[in-house]
């Protein structure tokens, strides 16, 4: 048994809370990966003063968008601002945070991202107009037939409502690694272009579950953005 591939796979692994195996076409490149990236390239000041200058109201939740959910690390934002306001309380006294980390890191890029990396086949998210793996983030400015017919919100309107939204540093890191093996081109460059790729608004921050602790520290309630 080869001790040092295996102590990769085994970090690489930890780094994503999935097996390889949940990636069959990128086995070898997550076999290939080296230990968890180490946290650079972030202000943990400035993450940090994000959560405090920008959570407000009295109603405050955090979604964990561990994967993609057919967009419903979105949808349940929007819902809980829905559910909200017909319960008599305006947007400015409530705060629905989706802090996008694993998988779910993909609706944090922008269309350039995730038309010119496979984004759409890495992370299994389909284009409904096409049926085929999308060149577009879905859930920006969803078109018609991203979403339900029941007048959701995307990210950017949502964002203008006051709903915050962060992305996993951790993440990125070991995917981008990934993709980059793959594609075969510089990690170092596609790990610059794809933070170079986040949507306006949307926060770096170190790990998606440094992100969930200190939205709780910060008075957010928690919530699994499954099903």
């Amino acid at each position: 048994m080869n001790t040092d591939k295996s102590r990769r796979s085994f970090f690489a692994t930890l780094a994503l809370g999935v097996s390889a195996s949940a990636f069959p076409m990128m086995v070898k490149e997550f076999n290939e990966m080296e230990n968890i990236p180490e946290l650079k390239d972030i202000d943990v000041t400035e993450a940090d003063a994000w959560f405090i200058n920008n959570i407000k109201g009295s109603h405050r939740i955090a979604y964990d968008g561990s994967t993609p959910h057919n967009g419903l690390p979105i949808i349940w934002n929007w819902a809980f601002y829905k559910s909200n306001n017909q319960t008599g309380s305006p947007d400015s006294d409530i705060t629905a945070m989706t802090v996008l980390r694993h998988t779910a890191i993909a609706y944090a890029f922008n269309s350039d991202i995730w038309n010119k990396y496979p984004i759409g086949k890495v992370f299994g998210i389909n284009d409904n107009s096409t049926g085929k793996p999308s060149l577009r983030n879905t859930v920006y400015e969803p078109q018609e037939g991203d979403f339900p017919p029941l007048g959701i919100d995307g990210i950017k309107r949502m964002q203008e409502r006051g709903a915050l939204f962060c992305v996993c540093n951790l993440a990125i890191s070991v995917y981008s690694g990934v993709i980059a093996n793959q594609m075969q081109l510089d990690p170092k460059k596609v790990q610059e272009e794809m933070i170079a790729g986040v949507l306006p608004g949307i926060q770096l921050v170190p790990s998606g579950v440094w992100a969930l602790g200190r939205a709780q520290e910060n008075g957010c309630g928690y919530i699994f953005a499954g099903n």
